[in-house]
């Protein structure tokens, strides 16, 4: 005979904020998952949460192309390529850059400068935006937010939590510290995952916004866990995980029996699932995850002490 046994669901006892001229007090309570309750309070500077990211929004073609072309040209005036002359055309929605000259030297030249300008000026655009190429699991290729870039650029507006978590677990004890931080974030309200490859980051709330509005969706929550668990431990290696329609973490602390590991480039990587509400403990995920993790359907960022940003 065989018993099911569900995960307890994360239950957010009480959410309160208050905004002053300067800083907003948050206050949350709620049960973990041996059913114990916990409480944290803390503040935050109004610029963390809404000025740090202000211009952070989902991802659009065309307004991008124009940004980067606009970029380009810029650039190019510059660069003053000698012997050619530079010429836009629009054709079928998109611009195409010409050289026109006498010298076929110059002329290969100044394409082999344009295509190292437009790397670069791309390049420049989605890190600026925090925007990412991203290819899934099975090679379908996007655009989505740049979950680590994000969870680095909050490290330190977070560290007023670090004190208030040491006061409840050890440091020395990472697990711990871990699962205090899983329910705390397990215990925030769900909001649905837009499609990650086709929304564009719509949806998405960096890690002070999600603490502000009190919900968040599965990348967003990813983001948050890693960003707080890199302020209280910033020298351990971890890795941003992505299935179809969720993401999680990995740590690289030894696993225990029946634990959920993956292995990615030499390092294992014990899983934590911060999104809820199932009360997941470190190492447990849900059948569906732990289903795309055994057949290999993910992609593995690594989130490593030396992406951190310096204090």
């Amino acid at each position: 005979m065989y018993f099911v046994i569900s995960p307890v669901k994360a239950k957010q006892i009480a959410f309160t904020k208050h905004q002053e001229a300067q800083q907003v007090s948050l206050s949350y309570r709620w049960n973990d998952y041996k059913n114990t309750e916990q409480s944290m309070t803390f503040n935050l500077t109004n610029e963390s949460i809404f000025e740090r990211f202000r211009h952070l929004k989902s991802y659009q073609a065309d307004f991008a192309q124009k940004a980067i072309l606009r970029n380009i040209k810029q650039q190019l005036r510059k660069e003053r390529l000698a012997g050619v002359n530079i010429h836009y055309t629009r054709q079928h929605g998109e611009t195409k850059i010409e050289v026109r000259g006498q010298n076929e030297t110059k002329i290969a030249a100044a394409y082999a400068k344009i295509k190292e300008v437009e790397q670069e000026q791309t390049a420049l655009y989605y890190q600026q935006n925090y925007y990412q190429i991203f290819t899934n699991f099975d090679q379908t290729t996007g655009v989505k937010v740049d979950h680590r870039s994000i969870a680095n650029d909050s490290v330190l507006d977070l560290k007023p939590l670090k004190p208030l978590i040491l006061e409840k677990v050890s440091i020395k004890n990472i697990r711990k510290v871990t699962n205090y931080v899983l329910g705390f974030i397990q215990s925030i309200p769900y909001a649905t995952l837009e499609n990650r490859m086709t929304s564009s980051g719509a949806g998405f709330n960096p890690p002070l916004k999600l603490l502000w509005e009190n919900q968040g969706d599965c990348d967003s929550k990813m983001t948050l866990a890693a960003a707080i668990l890199r302020s209280l431990m910033p020298r351990i290696e971890m890795v941003l995980i992505y299935i179809e329609q969720h993401a999680f973490i990995g740590i690289a602390i030894p696993a225990e029996a029946g634990e959920m590991t993956i292995h990615h480039e030499g390092i294992d990587y014990l899983l934590a699932d911060p999104t809820g509400p199932a009360l997941l403990p470190l190492g447990k995920l849900s059948p569906e995850s732990e289903l795309a993790i055994t057949q290999g359907q993910y992609v593995a960022e690594n989130f490593h002490a030396t992406h951190l940003a310096q204090e």
